[in-house]
């Protein structure tokens, strides 16, 4: 793996753990998010300042989108809810980390696998269903499906939902954030975190790929690394 990867994996692990622990009790609680606040925009200002112009135009074009649908989700919709009530300052970023490491899993995947990529959630989905655990799996899988099967980058759509997994569910376990049961406005509900969490993702890697191709005068396409 590159240097960019073990850093993202890093970054995110390790961040979610000293903002939810306080780094195991050393931090008091009210400033346990602030050594992860400045390494994360440390790391994004220096990779915005090595890059070239496509990617940082990328990197903008995620913090742009994703902080008012951050903002929409957890104090609007309120279908999730941070450990100290409020965004975090370092989630932006974290979620161009987050699109940069999906995006550079999946150049490694072949793009006839997108769709078989998606399958194990499908006995999941089905079991969240029926025990009424996690009806909302239903149209997120849907959501996801018609991404790869429709959208400029399959692959990373594919990729997406796998990492958007993981990362939630390190996240949730430490209780960086909790996920409602019921989803308001829907009489729908969802684990903690929802299985397809990645269609959120998916939606907004769709988004900045329409902007990026915008600013550059080009159709969508899928984009690599």
């Amino acid at each position: 793996m590159s240097q960019r990867v073990w850093l993202y994996v890093g970054t995110i692990a390790i961040g979610l753990w000293i903002s939810a622990t306080g780094a195991g009790g050393i931090l008091a609680d009210q400033a346990a998010e602030w050594p992860v606040n400045v390494w994360c925009w440390a790391v994004f200002g220096y990779i915005y300042a090595k890059t070239e112009r496509k990617e940082r135009i990328e990197m903008l074009t995620v913090v742009a989108l994703a902080t008012p649908m951050e903002l929409f989700f957890s104090e609007v919709w309120l279908v999730y809810e941070y450990q100290r009530d409020f965004m975090p300052l370092f989630v932006p970023a974290g979620h161009y980390f987050l699109f940069d490491l999906g995006r550079r899993a999946a150049s490694q995947m072949r793009e006839s696998m997108a769709m078989p990529a998606l399958l194990p959630f499908v006995p999941l989905v089905a079991y969240g269903a029926w025990t009424g655990g996690d009806t909302s799996g239903v149209v997120m899988l849907l959501l996801v499906l018609g991404f790869t099967k429709w959208g400029p980058q399959p692959r990373l759509y594919a990729a997406m939902a796998w990492a958007a997994l993981a990362m939630e569910l390190w996240g949730t376990f430490l209780g960086n954030w909790t996920w409602a049961s019921d989803v308001p406005w829907t009489g729908l509900t969802a684990w903690n975190p929802p299985l397809l969490v990645g269609a959120f993702y998916c939606f907004g890697d769709v988004l900045v790929n329409l902007c990026v191709a915008k600013f550059e005068g080009e159709p969508p396409q899928e984009v690599v690394p």
